[in-house]
């Protein structure tokens, strides 16, 4: 077995849990399942019977290194790669690879999301461990694709072939995020699986196709993994990594390479893209309630409430999600969770930078 390196993507800005979620304190950092633990301390913990903490690399938008010092005090600070601009995914696993082909001549490399939910844990790396054996046994590009459970419109989704061996299968084609019919027909066919975003192959692999598909990306990372270690590193990373085009790993790569593979993931996911995930995530009393916090509710049904500080007390209201900040609250109806976003908006166009 060859050496695991972990790859967590930390740099998102998760604005649709505002008002916890903030520019300067997005969704990865908080703890939005009541927990204690924040999603991002969650993805490395998971981690540690595979993946040692030295071989943990964070990248992350730069104004976020503090936080992830912080959060994880385990992880070497040589390991938080910071980005100086968003620019996707692809740039994102790019710089990660040529990061630790300085380390590691070769190495699996799990590329993993930093505010993912995972229910069961040992099953999980199971899937891990599985896709470690297909990515090494050739050049092979192995994504984690979720068994769908409803027809959701929200993911890309994943259509597999005939099983390469067991539990393994060949990638047909990624489409994107269909209609709800479009969805249910997939769900009946038995055919497609939700599209995670975790994916797992050898550094070599994966710095061949750069080579192969995106080649001004590749171009780029070799400076900046000569740089590691260097004073010039910050200098060299800045200069290429601004002139790299906004990419996703999907497009650039997945959608185009051979050799893909996928294997079924039936652990507990949930990507935790919005406050209605708390109803995936957490228990609901027996009025179809969620209620974190100090909180009092009174002839109220299929309401989400997250407490701040202070005592919330919801009397006779339904379908509704209540977040208490200290200095912001929302009151949302549960099918108006998409236009939280138009509330930034707003807040920008007011110069209430402040809130966001």
């Amino acid at each position: 077995m060859m050496k695991t390196t972990a790859v967590i993507m930390a740099g998102g800005r998760g604005e649709r849990f505002w008002p916890m979620s903030r520019m300067h304190y997005p969704k990865q950092f908080l703890s939005l399942t009541g927990g204690g633990k924040t999603m991002i301390q969650l993805t490395v913990e998971r981690l540690s019977p595979m993946v040692e903490m030295e071989d943990i690399y964070i990248v992350t938008n730069q104004d976020y290194v503090e936080l992830v010092k912080e959060q994880l005090p385990g992880i070497p600070h040589s390991n938080i790669l910071a980005e100086p601009a968003a620019r996707n995914t692809a740039p994102c696993i790019a710089l990660a690879a040529a990061v630790i082909s300085r380390k590691y001549e070769e190495a699996l490399m799990l590329v993993l999301p930093s505010d993912h939910l995972i229910k069961y844990t040992e099953m999980f790396l199971d899937v891990l461990g599985r896709a470690g054996e297909t990515a090494e046994k050739g050049n092979n590009l192995v994504t984690i694709g979720i068994t769908p459970t409803y027809p959701e419109t929200g993911y890309g989704y994943i259509q597999f072939a005939a099983s390469k061996e067991q539990g393994v299968y060949r990638v047909d084609r990624f489409v994107e995020k269909p209609d709800l019919e479009t969805a249910k027909e997939y769900l009946s066919s038995g055919q497609y699986l939700w599209n995670s975003g975790m994916f797992v192959w050898k550094l070599s692999t994966i710095l061949e196709n750069f080579r192969l598909l995106l080649p001004e990306i590749y171009a780029g990372i070799r400076p900046i993994a000569d740089a590691c270690g260097t004073d010039m590193f910050e200098e060299t990373l800045r200069r290429h990594f601004l002139s790299f085009p906004s990419e996703s790993v999907d497009y650039g790569i997945m959608e185009r390479a051979e050799n893909i593979y996928t294997i079924p993931g039936n652990f507990g996911w949930d990507d935790v893209g919005s406050w209605l995930a708390l109803e995936r995530v957490n228990r609901t009393n027996e009025y179809g309630n969620i209620a974190l916090g100090d909180i009092v509710t009174i002839d109220t049904k299929d309401t989400i409430i997250r407490g701040g500080k202070r005592l919330i007390a919801a009397v006779g209201v339904e379908d509704l999600v209540v977040v208490d900040t200290e200095d912001a609250v929302l009151i949302c109806a549960k099918d108006s969770t998409p236009k939280i976003k138009k509330v930034i908006e707003n807040l920008k166009i007011c110069n209430r930078n402040e809130l966001i």
